[in-house]
């Protein structure tokens, strides 16, 4: 497998030649020890480092509850579809979190809303507690 190759220095009558010594099966065994050695290395760190992994508040596995706060162009305020004046919002808000600490809410507001009553719910929505909530609008259609 080793070649011979003759240069132009040497003296062809001798016969003696430069031979090499094929490197490929070398680097393969090299690459595949390499492989193995990168493979088993985090698993022997693992076993000897000694960690003890922090708990997380919400292993409990409660999920957030989603409610729906609406106000339609009236100003009128629905919540979960039932209509509610701003104290029993509050009111029930409040009664919500208590279940269900992680509890978020969406509102959606009527385009013909003015903006301060959508500000006003809001405003309700933090002094009762909730601080978790998104705004629901629709993209607009691009022509």
């Amino acid at each position: 497998m080793g070649a011979s190759f003759e240069t132009d220095d040497q003296d062809d009558s001798t016969g003696a030649g430069f031979s090499s010594i094929n490197v490929t099966p070398f680097v393969d065994v090299m690459l595949v020890l390499l492989v193995i050695f990168m493979i088993t290395a985090p698993m022997l760190i693992k076993d000897i480092i000694d960690i003890k992994l922090p708990k997380t508040a919400t292993s409990d596995g409660q999920k957030a509850e989603l409610i729906g706060i609406a106000i339609n162009k009236d100003g009128q305020v629905l919540l979960n579809g039932n209509l509610v004046d701003d104290e029993n919002l509050k009111s029930q808000i409040k009664e919500m979190l208590l279940i269900n600490p992680n509890t978020q809410g969406v509102i959606s507001a009527d385009v013909e809303l003015p903006y301060g009553k959508v500000v006003r719910v809001i405003d309700q929505l933090k002094i009762a507690g909730l601080d978790k909530f998104a705004v629901q609008i629709e993209k607009e259609e691009t022509k």
